[in-house]
């Protein structure tokens, strides 16, 4: 067996508790404490200027093991050197203070959430939570080099999550460079790490063709799934908004009267409130919602918890698994866009009902009011086109003038 790195993570997991306390040894000094009440401790064994000492490195699995062979070559550096690394252990608590890459990235991210929304401010706090933070968080941000944030990415990339590496590495970065305009480092260690992601092939999101979509929209009215679900396929269809946007909807966002949706700034990805112009058929879903969920706040509220909207993988799975489309609920907005162009609507107007970003913030606001007439009008047109390929399964040629459309129907 070799003398370094015997430990493996499925190994320490099932370490199963006996009656006296009894050690597992990774090599270099470092060893797991397994305690008859199953708790696990790290320490690391040395020796310095004769004496032999131990060194606590946290308890598993709050440390990881990624993380404590890294604090084992910290902490061997040292002793090289003749120090003491629990001596300078204490020496660094009390210089640095709330300086570690756990405090300074909470930080970072309490002044960053107030430019997202609060979806993605949570996504973006978990996955610091379970990647980075078990690696790096408890080291002071000085002293984490690039090998430290290497071990967090490959950690990831072990699982095939390339998309999640990728993620994590941009987050790190930007904590280094807060860190950096804070005056708490002088350097990014990830910028050394150019490259270092596995690549892989990009899987864009999949969505229905204009020639698949009078069969979609048959097969969805004669859909056998929860009333919830059908519903907010049809809804989603009608509005192409992103699917959280439509998940996480309250009522009180609705003004029927005015036959518009009103989606706040907090819940757009962009941080701008959105006005989706409502139909009579999207009206008509409405109502028919009104009769399931008006009594709760969310217009979907959760199978399991009427207190949290619906799970974000529903509409997915039932376009795929229960309907047998090979696409998503996201791709509602592709296949839109797509036949929007094609027919002949202006491109800003388009962009603004998709609710991209507009950079320029004085053009911004003139278009959500300029436009929300074309917007309108392009809507009605568009849930009018549903209801005739429904009908009659006839798929405009591309290319045809939407005006000329409306005549033909």
């Amino acid at each position: 067996m070799a003398v370094q790195d015997k430990l493996s993570a499925v190994l320490i997991k099932n370490a199963k508790p006996k009656e006296k306390p009894y050690k597992l040894a990774d090599g270099r000094g470092l060893n797991l404490l397994v305690n008859p009440n199953g708790s696990k401790y790290w320490r690391l064994s040395y020796r310095l200027a004769g004496k032999q000492k131990t060194l606590a490195l946290g308890v598993y699995p709050e440390v990881a093991l990624a993380a404590v062979r890294i604090a084992v070559v910290d902490a061997r550096k040292l002793i090289k050197q003749g120090i003491d690394p629990l001596s300078h252990r204490r020496h660094e608590a009390a210089r640095l203070g709330e300086s570690s890459f756990k405090a300074v990235a909470l930080e970072w991210h309490k002044k960053e959430a107030g430019r997202w929304s609060s979806d993605h401010a949570q996504r973006v706090l978990d996955s610091i939570k379970a990647d980075v933070l078990p690696v790096i968080g408890g080291m002071p941000i000085e002293k984490i080099e690039a090998r430290h944030c290497l071990t967090v990415i490959r950690n990831i990339e072990e699982r095939g999550a390339l998309d999640v590496a990728g993620r994590a590495k941009q987050r790190m970065a930007a904590v280094f460079r807060y860190a950096i305009y804070t005056g708490l480092t002088t350097h990014n260690p990830v910028d050394a790490l150019k490259d270092v992601i596995q690549s892989h092939k990009v899987v864009h999101r999949q969505a229905l063709s204009a020639d698949e979509l009078p069969d979609f929209l048959r097969d969805l009215d004669v859909y056998s799934g929860g009333a919830l679900t059908k519903l907010g396929l049809k809804l989603l269809l009608h509005t192409f908004v992103r699917p959280g946007e439509l998940r996480a909807a309250t009522w009180n966002e609705f003004d029927i009267e005015r036959k518009e949706w009103r989606i706040p700034a907090e819940r757009m990805k962009m941080r701008e409130e959105h006005i989706v112009p409502l139909t009579d058929q999207a009206i008509a879903v409405l109502t028919e919602l009104r009769t399931i969920s008006g009594q709760y706040d969310f217009v979907f509220p959760g199978i399991r918890d009427w207190r949290k909207p619906m799970s974000e993988n529903t509409l997915t799975f039932a376009i795929r698994k229960r309907m047998g489309y090979d696409a998503t609920a996201h791709g509602f907005r592709t296949v839109a866009s797509t036949i929007f162009n094609e027919t002949g609507f202006r491109s800003d107007v388009i962009e603004r009902q998709l609710a991209h970003s507009e950079r320029n913030k004085v053009r911004a606001a003139y278009n959500r009011s300029q436009y929300l007439a074309e917007r309108r009008e392009m809507m009605k047109w568009w849930s009018d086109y549903l209801d005739t390929l429904k009908s009659s399964g006839v798929v405009i040629p591309i290319g045809t003038g939407y005006k000329k459309i409306i005549k033909a129907e």
